[in-house]
């Protein structure tokens, strides 16, 4: 059997252009993120698109994961650690305080992580979704978070600003530091900032 040659892809639509231009960045500017920006990408990690549907797909629309924000240098917010509340598009503020020096200790000493003006931490009620589809429902979770992933990557591309997916990290102290119980599974951390 023959390969059949494909047609050259259109890498000149919006899209494609975000997805030439994504890369992996750890090194961040001593600027601030603004508001707007922050706003812009929690909408596209996990946002509302209406009452039943989110901007990734979820197995069963069981939606189990929670975004949490460590803020250091965020234009009009106070430095500490915030729950993304999508079906409100807010911040919730469970902690005051700037948590980059301990957030990067957990994650094994990435300076990155320390550098940023925000992190994203992606964390899991992983019960949300294996109550339903047993053990599978992990991989249906991990699943979800990639989708997250890609949406937090392209969105900074769009924005002009940097990020990288962490997934070496200390899970109970990443837990630790938000507050978060043992129904949790944390997944991803994503420093966020501007590039140098």
């Amino acid at each position: 059997m023959e390969s059949i040659k494909l047609p050259d892809p259109d890498k000149s639509t919006p899209l494609s252009q975000l997805l030439l231009k994504r890369r992996s960045v750890r090194r961040y500017s001593r600027g601030e993120i603004d508001l707007k920006e922050l706003s812009q990408i929690l909408w596209s990690a996990y946002g509302l698109i209406n009452e039943e549907r989110r901007v990734v797909p979820s197995a069963g629309a069981t939606y189990p994961v929670e975004v949490f924000i460590f803020a250091s240098r965020v234009s009009g917010v106070e430095p500490g650690i915030y729950k993304y509340s999508e079906y409100e598009h807010s911040l919730i503020p469970l902690k005051k305080g700037d948590y980059s020096r301990e957030l990067a200790k957990a994650c094994l000493d990435q300076s990155w992580v320390k550098n940023a003006p925000i992190n994203m931490v992606i964390v899991a009620r992983y019960r949300k979704t294996t109550d339903w589809y047993g053990e599978r429902g992990f991989r249906y979770i991990y699943m979800e978070a990639g989708h997250i992933g890609q949406n937090i990557y392209l969105s900074a591309t769009e924005l002009g600003l940097g990020t990288v997916a962490i997934g070496a990290f200390k899970d109970e102290e990443v837990a630790r530091l938000i507050g978060l119980g043992e129904e949790y599974m944390v997944l991803y951390v994503f420093p966020i900032g501007r590039t140098t």
